[in-house]
């Protein structure tokens, strides 16, 4: 069957200039990732850039992306680095002349060191030096911008770096903090979509991470319940005041309580039964009932700003590229307005503190020397973006 979505509907892929960028001076760098790589070379895109842009203009016409702050930014308020500036507006004009616009993304779970080494997001003093950074993205950036994301899942970035301990700073069981950091992030968010509206009509919001959480017991019951309402309600609350929201999916989550991901309890999700990719269970339903939480909550209208599976093989991308874009266009004719599908990623990347052997391309990197290839995924996203349709 042929589905074609809604006439200005947009296509696009993402990337995170932490992942794909040679490590600078954040936090992230000299991390050893559980697949052994450790954080420093990561895609070489910062030498790549005429190539990388080659690929995402075939993948659509937005591309998600942001900026390395710790090589603008050597300091606080520090004027930017002209030759950095330099160098990521001849990568945003080679796109533009390609007919790719960005949806730009001010912090996406990097920052300089200077930053963090001053309390990072635990401390609302913080927020003008992120305000800062954010009026000179405007200034030099901003005329590339079609949308704006101010933060890149806030949710996940509280989780991981202060309940889990998986991200800089590293913290666990630090639930008072994870909420103070969600708030000063929300402070900012407001501030800085203020001062995006002062320079541009671009709708600006953020992208938040959903999932489908459910109990496989009782105890698991209350921890999927309290995890559904803390990491989709209580976390997006400090972020209201958005002209979109950005929504990511990709995960369905049991627990029992704990929780049973494919990172590192794979084999009983085997036992129960439950399909999955290399890192969560697979269930492109639990998007749909997202989106009609979203949608009936708030009634602004929604883009998939990240949605994609982490796997090897590239049939298997092509049938969840294939499912979620069902669930999309069910929502759309009960009424949720999305306005666009961002696929993550554009080619494989570090996948934070996991590595790059967890692979989400469109396009293959080889990680022994950087080289890129289309996959047969890419080209069926291709297909997809250029016709605003496909056989599902």
């Amino acid at each position: 069957m042929k589905i074609n979505f809604p006439t200005g509907f947009f296509w696009g892929t993402s990337t995170a200039a932490a992942q794909v960028e040679t490590a600078s001076d954040h936090p992230w760098r000299g991390l050893q990732a559980k697949d052994g790589y450790v954080f420093e070379r990561t895609t070489d895109h910062e030498l790549r850039r005429a190539e990388d842009a080659g690929y995402i203009a075939r993948l659509g016409s937005i591309y998600r992306c942001g900026v390395d702050w710790s090589r603008l930014q050597p300091e606080p308020f520090a004027k930017f680095d002209k030759s950095v500036v330099r160098e990521y507006t001849e990568f945003f004009d080679l796109l533009r002349e390609k007919g790719v616009r960005l949806m730009f993304v001010l912090h996406h779970f990097a920052h300089p060191n200077w930053f963090e080494e001053n309390g990072g997001w635990a401390k609302e003093e913080n927020i003008p030096a992120f305000l800062d950074y954010a009026r000179q993205c405007i200034k030099h950036f901003g005329q590339y911008a079609a949308f704006w994301n101010t933060f890149n899942e806030p949710n996940v970035y509280a989780l991981n770096a202060y309940l889990l301990g998986n991200f800089p700073p590293r913290k666990k069981g630090r639930y008072f903090t994870a909420n103070r950091v969600l708030d000063n992030m929300g402070k900012a968010h407001n501030v800085a979509l203020a001062m995006i509206r002062e320079k541009s009509d671009a709708p600006v919001g953020i992208s938040l991470n959903t999932a489908c959480f459910e109990g496989l017991n009782l105890p698991g019951r209350l921890v999927a319940a309290f995890m559904r309402w803390w990491f989709m309600r209580r976390s997006a609350t400090p972020f209201k005041k958005c002209q979109f929201w950005g929504l990511s999916y990709y995960a369905y989550m049991p627990f029992d309580p704990f929780p049973v991901d494919a990172i590192d309890r794979a084999s009983k999700l085997d036992r129960l039964g439950i399909q999955h990719d290399k890192m969560w269970g697979y269930k492109p339903q639990g998007l749909l009932d997202v989106l009609r939480r979203f949608h009936k909550k708030y009634g602004k209208p929604v883009i998939i700003t990240e949605n994609g599976i982490c796997t090897d093989n590239p049939n298997q991308r092509i049938q969840a590229i294939k499912d979620y874009l069902g669930i999309c266009m069910q929502a759309i004719h009960e009424g949720v307005r999305i306005k666009g599908y961002i696929h993550w990623s554009t080619w494989d990347n570090f996948e934070w503190h996991l590595g790059p052997t967890y692979r989400f391309g469109l396009v293959r990197v080889n990680f022994d020397n950087m080289s890129r290839e289309m996959t047969p995924a890419g080209l069926f996203y291709e297909k997809i973006a250029r016709e605003n349709g496909l056989e599902i």
